[in-house]
């Protein structure tokens, strides 16, 4: 959740961030029942120390009127027995109070707690305004020599490429048929060198992270507790969007999600901890099955590998100390991992700084990579795309939201005040999205497909795909 003290003393702040993601959230009703928490909570405070004095005083005070009630007769015996009933009649009627505020308490809690968790982090102040995607900003290109987006393919290489679904047909990488008949809609089999080419990139792409880069490997749960999507920052706003396991109707447990990608899993391990300031940064990688439901997407542009239900991820998560200047850093160096990663494999691509009304919930910033892929966009004269970019990475600034929310922090050596900890994460890799670009870029005139040379070593020293 956001720091309700921050929000207490900056409230415009909250409402700012809101209306700049275009996210509808109550901050008055939240700050009024924030205040009649905290009231009831005063009261009840007040209650067990007034509970606590009488405690030490009306033992005594009893005691000494007991004494007196032995020799007391008439009006002397009814006036102390009078005042031994009210001393007693005090505390349960304090305890009586204390009881009531719980449940007063109790029933604002439900409410805030959900708007609390609705409330989106603000955007970083250096993230431009806008409404949507349309309104991100490019930051850069690049491109292998020879080739440059703004010219056709055709022109550059001497033939008019086919799409990605042209060349898994032709080359027999993908069974789009057989993989809708198991599992319906937006489900693949990736066959033979297609399926080796996948595992190639993922192999690739963990080893870089973990050899090249000295991240740490994780092997993560794909299947989470609420708890764990909640803590991410996925739940509420994502509900839709996830495999729902309802064990909780067959009697045997929690419900539990598949989540979207490893991120969930790799920020849920050190939930509800205290890390020692000098384990930080933990930086981890892990390589996952992740699956979205991908509610109310459609079109031409998603067909194929780009929009599917379930995929396979290499992910990484850095979890730092609580510096902004820090967090920046590594959010650069992040992006500069899967910069160097995408020009070895010869793809083009370009940065887009995503503008206030593009970040999602849980985001104060982030940068989306974009590939170029040939056979995406709008068609040309001749009836063929005309290529476009399209997403394959995005690198997420989160500053505490997330480790707020799954009570992550870390202790300050100097204070020793315990903080909450910064996280980010960007993907490594996204397969088989990324397959399109890899296949739409080093397409050949006679119907080969090319094999970047980076990722040879992981095919057996094949050098491209041909068709049979």
């Amino acid at each position: 959740m956001i720091d309700l003290k921050d929000l207490r003393d900056h409230p415009d702040r909250y409402r700012d961030g809101a209306a700049a993601k275009g996210a509808s959230v109550d901050i008055d009703r939240v700050l009024e029942l924030d205040a009649a928490k905290r009231r009831l909570q005063s009261e009840q405070e007040e209650c067990r120390a007034e509970q606590k004095r009488l405690g030490k005083e009306t033992g005594p005070q009893i005691g000494q009127l007991k004494g007196r009630l032995k020799s007391a007769e008439g009006m002397d015996r009814e006036r102390i027995e009078a005042e031994m009933v009210e001393l007693e009649r005090r505390p349960i009627a304090l305890k009586d109070r204390i009881h009531r505020l719980d449940g007063e308490i109790a029933a604002i809690e439900p409410e805030l707690r959900d708007l609390l968790l609705a409330i989106p982090q603000p955007p970083a102040a250096d993230v431009p305004r806008g409404k949507g995607s349309e309104d991100n900003v490019e930051i850069r290109q690049w491109h292998p020599d020879g080739f440059d987006p703004s010219k056709s393919f055709a022109e550059q290489r001497g033939f008019a490429p086919k799409t990605h679904l042209d060349l898994v047909h032709d080359l027999g990488l993908v069974d789009f048929e057989r993989g809708v008949k198991m599992a319906g809609s937006r489900h693949y089999v990736l066959t033979g060198a297609g399926m080796r080419l996948h595992q190639a990139i993922l192999r690739y792409a963990f080893d870089f992270m973990t050899v090249e880069q000295g991240f740490t490997a994780m092997s993560v749960p794909v299947i989470v507790k609420e708890e764990c999507m909640e803590g991410t920052g996925f739940f509420p706003g994502g509900r839709d969007q996830a495999y729902h396991i309802e064990e909780s109707k067959r009697g045997v447990g929690h419900d539990l999600y598949l989540t979207g990608t490893g991120e969930v899993g790799l920020m849920g391990l050190h939930e509800n901890e205290i890390l020692d300031a000098d384990q930080l940064p933990l930086t981890y990688t892990t390589v996952s099955t992740c699956f979205r439901r991908e509610a109310g997407s459609a079109g031409k542009d998603t067909a194929g590998l780009y929009r599917i239900h379930q995929f396979d991820k290499v992910e990484q998560v850095v979890i730092c100390k609580a510096d902004a200047d820090e967090q920046k850093a590594w959010h650069g160096r992040m992006l500069g991992f899967v910069e160097a990663i995408l020009q070895s494999l010869g793809l083009p691509y370009r940065l887009l700084q995503c503008c206030t009304g593009d970040l999602g919930q849980k985001n104060e910033d982030m940068i989306d990579v974009e590939c170029w892929m040939p056979g995406r966009g709008a068609d040309g004269p001749d009836g063929r795309p005309v290529g476009d970019w399209g997403e394959t990475h995005s690198a997420s600034r989160l500053a505490d939201y997330q480790c707020r929310r799954l009570n992550l922090r870390y202790r300050d050596p100097e204070t020793k005040k315990t903080v909450f900890a910064y996280s980010l994460n960007n993907t490594v890799a996204a397969s088989p999205r990324i397959l399109i670009p890899i296949l739409e870029m080093h397409q050949q005139a006679d119907g080969s497909v090319s094999i970047p040379e980076a990722l040879r070593p992981y095919m057996g020293g094949m050098d491209a795909i041909r068709p049979a």
